[in-house]
């Protein structure tokens, strides 16, 4: 069960550093109460048709920020990107990532963001549609490798994992589910590495093939 208050804290933190203001000072003159983004972040990320993509998967990527922020530029900003990269998810849907990026550059400069950091914060959440980061982009590299850390759990956890993935498309068909999936298995384990920080091509690379594919191996039997 996710810590809602500690999770409010986090993300009044990561804004207030990020737009240079004191954390002990709740919401200074001219900003808005940071509670009223992440009380509507949080629901966001509450919604019922979410089964993996829920305040769970948010805490871990924030974890896991944690861990790589060593890594990034502005691990504030990455932070913030966290928040937002699935804020807008409904698993039917393609543009989930767009239209949560355009979520992010229209609340961030009413919450007192700069305009450059809102870009940032949006290009981030945009570049979660390939987990492909560029090799001079250490936000990017430490973005994706938090968002992907799942696939590096223990069996268990990565079973629980896929098991919530494949809750989320109850809507598709057992065989087109299963077809679809392997393909997404077979496309990531195509590519030359999973992970771009150091800590994660050291620590997750090799338990995420594992666990990929295994995974793959009873998809296909």
């Amino acid at each position: 069960m996710a810590d809602l208050d500690a999770l409010r804290t986090r993300w009044s933190h990561a804004l207030h550093r990020s737009r240079g203001t004191d954390t002990q000072d709740p919401y200074p003159y001219p900003y808005p109460d940071p509670s009223l983004y992440a009380d509507n972040l949080l629901a966001r990320w509450s919604e019922p048709q979410r089964r993996y993509h829920t305040l769970d998967h948010l805490t871990a990527v924030l974890d896991h920020v944690d861990v790589l922020e060593k890594a990034a530029d502005d691990p504030d900003l990455v932070r913030l990107a966290a928040w937002f990269h699935d804020a807008v998810y409904q698993p039917d849907r393609s543009e989930n990532e767009e239209r949560s990026a355009r979520l992010a550059e229209r609340a961030l400069p009413e919450a007192g963001l700069s305009a450059d950091a809102t870009t940032e914060v949006a290009r981030l959440v945009r570049l979660t549609v390939t987990h492909a980061p560029a090799d001079d982009d250490p936000n990017g590299q430490v973005l994706c490798d938090a968002d992907l850390a799942i696939l590096a759990s223990p069996a268990d956890s990565y079973a629980a994992y896929a098991q919530a993935v494949r809750e989320e498309y109850a809507f598709v068909p057992p065989d087109a589910f299963s077809e679809g999936r392997a393909a997404i298995l077979r496309q990531l384990l195509d590519l030359p590495r999973l992970f771009h920080t150091p800590y994660g091509t050291r620590e997750w690379e090799g338990p995420a093939r594992r666990n990929l594919t295994s995974e793959l191996t009873l998809l296909t039997g």
